[in-house]
């Protein structure tokens, strides 16, 4: 495994390489939000965080985006330009876990061509936690604040350098194009990142043994836990819209006069109209089933489909929802539930 090493008063030049060759997409501001933004010549992405507000899965699956588009009268479409080769910087390694879980789901029985074109142009540069956030348990569901899954470079902040550990073919043509401003990383450095990590992994107080969850959750379907956990639920979205691994969507048609595109937008599971039948029914009718569906889902169902739970410890549902909702007292409750 190789290790350079980049000083921090180089690491502006290092950035500018990185846009000159890719698209390069990096943490930054908007409002009160943090999340990954094309980086103009110039401006300095924000590496100084428990994890972004907007996971990068907005990046290779768009919040909205255009599948083709069509003139009224004419049977011809319009599909999209190719991807472009990007980068992106400064991703958690939860959120890279969380790519890696959903290529599982883009690449199942039909390939998804718009996001597997962007995944395989796109190059994942990581950086590790060393300041978990409050309510972060990545270490409960398989990874850790050091995780290198799906990840082509992990950064570790050493304090007057980034530690660069090259993981992937990817990673290595980043090293080649910017050797100039790197140096050899020595042993001391690669030991001292190691100890920054367990540090770190120590800090990370809240997490559940997830063992045997996805068995037991189909035993407490009818459990009153899902009617009192959805009762404060405001049916927002915000748990799915923000989770890295969520990735339901919708399909729509959008005309503006003679011309018009098909496109396709996040969805959730969480709101009413979702499982809405064209007849009227509506097989989960309130918050009860739609709570119990996502908490089964990731937890259960996508287990059954591909062997492994859709969550990455993240805390995003956590820290964002509105009304405390905490999906760590739901499994905790599950696991009491079914003993």
């Amino acid at each position: 495994m190789d290790y350079k090493k980049v000083s921090k008063d180089k690491f502006g030049d290092f950035i500018a390489m990185l846009g000159k060759q890719k698209k390069l997409y990096a943490p930054q501001k908007e409002g009160e939000s943090l999340k990954f933004m094309p980086v103009a010549a110039g401006s300095q992405p924000v590496l100084a965080f428990p994890n972004t507000t907007v996971p990068p899965k907005s990046v290779l699956f768009p919040q909205t985006e255009t599948l083709y588009r069509f003139e009224q009268g004419n049977t011809d479409i319009s599909l999209p330009g190719e991807a472009e080769e990007g980068v992106l910087l400064g991703v958690r390694p939860c959120d890279a876990r969380a790519m890696a879980i959903v290529d599982s789901l883009f690449s199942w029985d039909v390939d998804d061509p718009y996001y597997l074109e962007r995944r395989e142009k796109t190059t994942l540069l990581g950086l590790s936690c060393l300041e978990p956030g409050t309510n972060c348990f990545c270490s409960s569901m398989g990874g850790g604040p050091a995780s290198t899954e799906g990840l082509d470079m992990l950064l570790t902040d050493l304090g007057e350098a980034f530690l660069l550990q090259t993981l992937t073919e990817k990673g290595e043509k980043i090293n080649l194009s910017v050797q100039e401003l790197l140096e050899e990383a020595a042993e001391e450095d690669v030991k001292f990142a190691e100890k920054l990590s367990r540090e770190a992994a120590a800090r990370i107080t809240r997490g559940i043994n997830a063992d045997g969850i996805p068995e037991k959750l189909p035993e407490i379907w009818e459990s009153p836990l899902w009617k009192d956990f959805s009762e404060s639920c405001l049916g927002c979205g915000i748990c799915t819209f923000l989770c890295p691994t969520c990735h339901c969507f919708d399909i729509q048609d959008e005309m503006e006069g003679f011309e018009g595109r098909r496109c396709r937008m996040w969805d959730s599971c969480m709101f009413s109209e979702y499982t809405l039948h064209a007849s009227g029914h509506n097989p989960r009718p309130s918050r009860r089933e739609r709570t119990r569906n996502r908490v089964n889902h990731k937890y259960s169902y996508f287990v059954k489909n591909f062997g492994k739970i859709a969550c990455v410890g993240c805390g995003r549902c956590i820290n964002l929802c509105p009304v405390n909702i905490d999906i760590l007292d739901i499994l905790s409750q599950v696991v009491k539930e079914a003993i």
